[in-house]
């Protein structure tokens, strides 16, 4: 065996992908413990209004468990007196109605008015949920939201509520029993690796500059 002073030394584009994939693995990892860390903390305070971000519908209208827990987690903060209405997040996707309307069921059915409820129809995605969502809220003079999802994606929700101008506080709807651990990390990462390819969300920042 050669000594190690001997071996080949990588040419420099070998080097140079080589630190490039370092690089992006160490931004991803790190990305990913923020996104989780993030997540696990209650952010709530005084806000005028609850938005909570759909998730996915289930043939014939059904909803997926992330869509419960994130509607009786937004109906228990309204119940406290969070906020005095909620914004209900989320277009038509695979299977109608929209999330938006399943979620505005849920909502009725614990108890919170419809007309303590407004829809936002237009979204598939989370860029979409902000921007369609603050028209709405600028409409009815709310400038400090409670977004409400799940915790792996409430750092990438804050930021594109943020850049619409918005004053952001989060809230995670609870995901024990209904998520295991191996499709949280998967989550978790896929969620760093989106903030990673667009670093400029990751600049926006609250009204004021807080």
């Amino acid at each position: 065996m050669l000594p190690l002073a001997l071996l080949p030394r990588p040419g420099r584009a070998r080097r140079t992908l080589l630190l490039c994939a370092g690089v992006l693995t160490g931004g991803v990892f790190g990305l990913a413990w923020w996104v989780a860390r993030f997540g696990q903390r209650e952010h709530v305070g005084a806000a005028d209004a609850l938005v909570v971000l759909g998730a996915r519908v289930l043939p014939g209208g059904v909803p997926s468990g992330a869509l419960v827990a994130r509607v009786e987690h937004a109906v228990a903060l309204y119940q406290r007196g969070v906020a005095p209405w909620l914004l209900l997040s989320g277009g038509a996707g695979a299977h109608p109605p929209s999330e938006a309307r399943v979620m505005l069921g849920l909502a009725v059915a614990a108890g919170v008015p419809a007309s303590a409820c407004v829809l936002e129809e237009d979204s598939h995605s989370t860029e979409g949920n902000a921007r369609f969502s603050a028209r709405l809220l600028r409409e009815r003079g709310a400038r400090r939201v409670v977004v409400v999802s799940d915790p792996y994606h409430l750092l990438r929700a804050r930021q594109c509520f943020r850049r619409e101008g918005l004053e952001v506080a989060t809230s995670p709807a609870p995901i024990a029993g209904r998520m295991r651990a191996r499709d949280r990390a998967y989550w978790t990462v896929r969620e760093a690796f989106a903030l990673l390819l667009h670093p400029r969300l990751l600049l926006a920042r609250a009204p004021g500059g807080r």
